[in-house]
């Protein structure tokens, strides 16, 4: 068991103790020092420990810990307000008490004390908890906790998609392994500081404009089913439908991917294809991807029927497929492309809403409007390798294939 699996087990056997034991009994005691000790013992490797609670998922700064994944403390945790934990260097025996005292205060849904001393007291532990509808952090000092997505350029993310996207075009099938731990780092990106941020690569070259454009909608997809309510294992589940709708494009050459011009009607049938071949391609794999395949295939489906491939008998969508199909336009449109610049913020919404019951499904365009402008401010523009850049100038005409 890794150092930081080894942490939260004592944390948890800490826990434990001080609900069945009262003050000063020798067994909470004990409990207490192993999980202090164990602390202490972290700090010499990572002297300002991070960890962060999704869902089922449990993270030590911005690397999945396998070993905990499922771990049934992490749920109450998360469910208690506490999403993100982080250890400053100095934390004493006294404030790792007293940390421990409230954390079990929360789990038990005993009384708080929110004094203003208390509030205002300075201590080397901080943790709250994130949300897209407006949540704010609780911490124990004044100050919110940084914002990781200001710094984190998502370069090693998009590294290892394009390999994935490698490996499917030799290979045939998706290493799901490596799409999760994709997902995963965009999920700790978006939930990095009080609120929820939204991670938006930029294009730099014209031939990694399906990686750039595959992240940003499992950003938007993910963000968007948080904004809607839906559960942790659903949030993830978009995310990796999103990441994965484009990746019949394997299949297209390059040349055809990135043509400035107007496709030959050769092309538009290849061009046509990919999402046939992605849902073959994901079906192929020996995983549970049953959603993402139905994305895969139904992404570029309208609302009345139209779009592509054709349905044989009238039939919905979807929901996945219908709020993947809105976040999938919208990153087309506000990017760059060989035969456009972007489209500003509210051009693309207004064009989503024009389309809202012919291409669209109408509710998920106004939650999708709504979410976008409470979270203008919360968009981190991204390079894959560089700092954040300025969002892209305004532009002419829709292209989305």
């Amino acid at each position: 068991m890794s150092e930081p699996a080894r942490f939260l087990a004592s944390f948890a056997q800490a826990l434990a103790g001080m609900a069945l034991y009262a003050d000063g009994h020798p067994a909470r005691e004990r409990a207490i020092d192993v999980a202090y000790e164990e602390l202490r013992g972290l700090q010499q490797d990572s002297a300002q420990p991070l960890f962060t609670f999704l869902g089922d998922e449990v993270v030590f700064g911005q690397q999945p810990l396998r070993e905990m994944k499922a771990w049934d403390w992490g749920t109450r945790l998360a469910n208690a307000g506490i999403q993100r934990l982080e250890f400053q260097t100095a934390v004493s025996r006294d404030d790792f008490e007293e940390f421990l005292e409230e954390v079990l205060a929360r789990l038990t849904l005993s009384m708080i004390d929110t004094s203003e001393a208390r509030q205002m007291r300075h201590s080397s532990i901080r943790f709250g908890s994130v949300g897209l509808r407006g949540d704010t952090a609780e911490s124990r000092e004044a100050e919110p906790l940084p914002t990781a997505t200001l710094s984190f350029s998502l370069g090693e993310e998009a590294d290892t998609l394009r390999w994935l996207q490698a490996e499917v075009r030799e290979r045939g099938t998706v290493p799901l392994v490596e799409a999760e731990a994709i997902v995963r780092s965009l999920s700790v990106a978006m939930h990095g500081g009080s609120q929820v941020m939204l991670p938006l690569l930029q294009l730099k070259e014209f031939d990694q404009y399906t990686t750039t454009h595959s992240m940003n909608v499992a950003v938007l997809s993910m963000a968007l089913a948080e904004y809607m309510g839906l559960a942790p294992s659903d949030v993830r589940s978009f995310g990796i439908a999103g990441l994965l709708h484009d990746v019949g494009k394997v299949r297209i050459p390059i040349e055809v991917l990135t043509k400035p011009g107007k496709l030959t009607p050769e092309e538009r049938v290849l061009m046509n294809q990919h999402p046939a071949d992605g849902a073959r391609i994901i079906l192929e794999t020996d995983q549970p991807l049953d959603l993402a395949a139905i994305v895969a295939y139904e992404h570029h489906i309208m609302l009345n029927g139209g779009g592509y491939p054709t349905l044989r008998f009238a039939r919905d969508c979807h929901h996945a497929s219908k709020l993947v199909h809105v976040c999938d336009v919208f990153d087309a449109l506000r990017t760059r492309r060989p035969y456009r610049e972007a489209w500003p913020l509210e051009k693309v919404l207004t064009y989503l809403q024009e389309l809202a019951g012919a291409e669209f499904a109408p509710d998920l365009v106004q939650v999708f409007t709504r979410m976008m402008r409470e979270s203008e401010s919360r968009v981190a523009v991204l390079h894959d390798t560089a700092e954040p850049v300025p969002a892209a100038p305004e532009a002419g005409s829709p292209g989305t294939a």
